[in-house]
């Protein structure tokens, strides 16, 4: 007769710690889609290649080191992508101001309109998302990442939308082969 309140009595502590574990999973706040081991934001700007280091013709020729100033190993991430598109890096202007000759180009490109609010516009857009979107309980619980199953049906399909630009007669940048199409 003794054994089954202890038996009860056994099962009772597993129940406690499982309660407030579905709690937790159930909690409001901001939904994560991605879940990461470190708690950290991931940051894919913050990994910036050092430039190689170059011997100079002369050493004669080095200018005097000066407090303040850039090394030429510094990395110039926006120089460097000016430089890429095939833009001149030194037009480009520190206050982040369109130059006078882009006007003709900006004004084209913003035709149909332009939102200088459309960060945070997206942003509060893709937080109503998230929150209409948790997950179940238990993929919240073991953190299972949900980001690709989520935002699956906002991606677009690059071979389809190819074939759809060439039957209509518009030319096209070639996309990644399907058999290199990430699943």
């Amino acid at each position: 007769m003794t054994e089954g309140p202890i038996r009860v009595t056994m099962r009772l502590p597993r129940l406690f710690l499982l309660v407030p574990a579905l709690l937790a999973a159930c909690g409001g706040g901001t939904p994560s889609l991605m879940n990461f081991a470190s708690t950290r934001e991931p940051n894919e700007f913050l990994v910036v290649p050092a430039k190689p280091l170059e011997t100079p013709p002369e050493g004669a020729a080095l200018p005097r080191p000066a407090p303040g100033t850039a090394n030429r190993a510094d990395a110039t991430p926006l120089d460097d992508a000016v430089a890429a598109l095939g833009g001149n890096p030194a037009a480009r202007r520190a206050d982040g101001a369109i130059p006078g000759g882009d006007g003709a180009l900006v004004n084209h490109v913003s035709r149909y309109g332009r939102d200088p609010q459309i960060r945070a516009t997206l942003a509060e857009q893709d937080l109503a998302f998230r929150l209409a979107n948790p997950g179940r309980v238990m993929e919240r619980l073991f953190n299972v990442n949900r980001y690709f199953d989520i935002y699956d049906r906002q991606s677009l399909d690059q071979q389809a939308e190819a074939e759809r630009l060439r039957r209509a007669g518009v030319p096209t940048s070639s996309a990644p082969p399907a058999a290199l199409k990430p699943e």
